[in-house]
């Protein structure tokens, strides 16, 4: 297992893109299709998205506060993963990426914070699978 990517959600979307380009030599790059109505970027190093950023709107009561929203982990063996984790009952969802060849599965912690388990494997065809809504 190694540290995927990590996601920060602001309502600076491009303030705080500037920023990790400047600080950090990150480069803006491309995003997978299905996610692309979420309003955000995702920054590169070496090749590899390591910083999605995200927005965070509302107002007064209602504004969601600036954090880091979620950490990703890349594994491999999805359907055993998956497995596993109905088989210790944890809720998760899913979210297949076709066009960059990765499969996701996202869980809570029992404290609440999110996690999300990347897979390099190719999706495949769509089937009567069922999804887990995450609690």
């Amino acid at each position: 297992m190694q540290l995927d990517h990590v996601t920060i959600r602001t309502g600076d979307i491009d303030g705080t893109r500037a920023f990790f380009e400047t600080i950090f030599d990150l480069t803006v790059g491309e995003r997978p299709s299905a996610i692309r109505r979420i309003p955000g970027h995702w920054l590169y190093a070496d090749g590899k998205p390591i910083a999605h950023i995200i927005g965070s709107y509302g107002s007064g009561c209602d504004r969601a506060a600036e954090a880091i929203d979620h950490v990703g982990f890349r594994l491999e063996g999805y359907a055993a993963f998956r497995a596993r984790l109905d088989r210790l009952a944890i809720p998760y969802s899913t979210m297949d990426l076709a066009d960059i060849g990765e499969r996701r599965l996202f869980l809570r912690t029992p404290g609440g914070p999110l996690l999300e388990a990347v897979f390099s494997e190719p999706v495949p065809p769509i089937s009567p699978e069922h999804d887990h809504d995450l609690q």
